[in-house]
């Protein structure tokens, strides 16, 4: 072989140590990429342990905080939640004092007035039965009085039966009795005599009343069979005082 051709030789390039050259390189970068993804790993490691520290550092604070009595920060539907109870605290008590100071006085007004009125309606009721019972007596004992009389004591009786009566009634009575009735039965000798079989109350207050009372009258002239007549009348009277007097005397 010529030194030319070791030469050649020797310039030629050996696929082998080609090869384990590029083996080489690669298990050069191979090692390089390990070494730097095992520092960048130790340094995420080392960065989360310190955020761990950290957060175990604010735990512990807040614990602190927490047993030494220190206010914590509330949620926000926690102090929603208290505000809403708060506020229904305050209706509540609102409308307790409406109850107490607004309320409670009207009924009690409410319940004496009602008091008041039904007292004043039994009062009024047992006022209007007393007046009925007194007013039908009186007019019973009035018209009795008016349509009796005998021919030698008729100005007595008559007068007798004037005390009885009121107002304008009063008058028209004395003038028709003076009149007509008085001299007629002094001069024919004649006598009357009234009953009231029947009497009954039509309207009675504290001081007027109304009753219809029912009477029969026999009357007698001279020496002439009697005659008897039966007639309602409605008498109309007043309280005067204590006494129930006749104002008014109408044929029904």
């Amino acid at each position: 072989m010529t030194p030319q051709g070791d030469m050649a030789g020797g310039e030629m390039n050996d696929p082998e140590k080609e090869s384990d050259a590029v083996r080489v390189d690669t298990e050069s970068t191979t090692g390089t990429d390990a070494a730097v993804i095992a520092e960048e790993t130790t340094a995420e490691v080392e960065n989360d342990a310190a955020k761990s520290e950290r957060a175990e550092d604010i735990s512990a604070s807040d614990d602190k905080a927490d047993s030494a009595g220190g206010p914590a920060a509330e949620p926000e539907h926690d102090r929603g939640r208290k505000d809403s109870s708060s506020v229904k605290a305050r209706r509540a008590i609102s409308f307790s004092r409406l109850a107490a100071f607004g309320v409670l006085p009207c009924l009690v007004l409410l319940l004496a007035a009602a008091g008041g009125y039904l007292k004043w309606q039994s009062s009024s009721i047992r006022a209007s039965q007393a007046s009925s019972i007194e007013s039908v007596a009186a007019a019973k004992d009035g018209t009795i009085a008016m349509l009796s009389y005998q021919p030698d004591t008729v100005e007595q009786d008559l007068g007798a039966a004037r005390d009885r009566m009121t107002g304008t009634f009063k008058e028209s009575y004395t003038r028709l009795t003076h009149d007509m009735v008085i001299p007629g039965a002094k001069q024919r000798h004649i006598s009357a005599v009234a009953t009231v079989p029947a009497a009954a109350s039509v309207s009675a207050t504290a001081d007027h009343a109304v009753a219809l009372v029912f009477v029969n009258q026999t009357v007698v002239v001279g020496s002439d069979a009697p005659s008897a007549t039966a007639s309602s009348v409605r008498v109309t009277l007043d309280k005067v005082g204590d006494r129930w007097l006749i104002s008014g005397f109408d044929p029904v």
